[in-house]
């Protein structure tokens, strides 16, 4: 029986170059996959937190010149006006009626009662002689409660409280009781003081000034 040559075995080694991509390039080796970075060092020097500046040093004359200047002082308050000065000339027997006259007046202008004042230099008005025949406390509380006219004679004028208008019924008296009145009623009017009188007598005592 014939022998059947056996067929040779090629090895590996003895085979021929492996055939490369068609490009004719080596495959890429691959890289590594890095791993976590290590934390970095920290930086020698690098600022901490900030810290507040100190304050400037600020010399005697900066800080004058820092100060607020001084305001100005306010202006006084106005002085209030002085009340007005209205003669009614008339006879020591006609003056008190005068004065009556010029109450109406006043009353009809829309003048309250409770703001006239009537001062009597000689002879009280009749209505405080009624007024008094009832007692002093009862007259004083009608001049507190200021609902009316009220009339007081010089003797009481000291008394009498403010109102907006006083009229002086120079109907007698001495000069000196004259004297001592006029002032006091216009101190006690707060818009309008009325004299009825003899001008020449007023003049005499206080001047050309009323």
């Amino acid at each position: 029986m014939p022998l059947i040559p056996e067929e040779p075995q090629i090895h590996e080694s003895a085979q021929g170059p492996r055939p490369t991509p068609a490009s004719g390039r080596t495959a890429p080796t691959p890289r590594p996959v890095p791993g976590p970075r290590p934390a970095a060092p920290p930086r020698p020097g690098r600022p901490g937190p900030l810290r507040p500046t100190p304050p400037a040093q600020r010399t005697p004359r900066d800080v004058a010149a820092a100060k607020p200047e001084p305001s100005a002082p306010a202006a006084p308050a106005a002085a209030p006006a002085a009340p007005q000065i209205q003669l009614i000339p008339a006879s020591p027997e006609g003056a008190l009626d005068a004065a009556e006259e010029a109450v109406d007046l006043l009353l009809d202008s829309g003048r309250a009662p409770g703001e006239v004042l009537v001062i009597t230099t000689g002879e009280q008005h009749p209505w405080a002689t009624h007024e008094l025949s009832f007692g002093e406390t009862s007259y004083w509380a009608q001049h507190d409660a200021k609902d009316d006219v009220f009339y007081a004679d010089a003797s009481a004028a000291g008394r009498a409280g403010a109102r907006q208008v006083v009229v002086v019924a120079l109907n007698g008296g001495s000069d000196e009781v004259a004297a001592a009145t006029l002032p006091l009623a216009l101190g006690r009017a707060g818009a309008l003081l009325i004299v009825c009188g003899d001008p020449q007598r007023i003049n005499s005592v206080l001047g050309a000034g009323v």
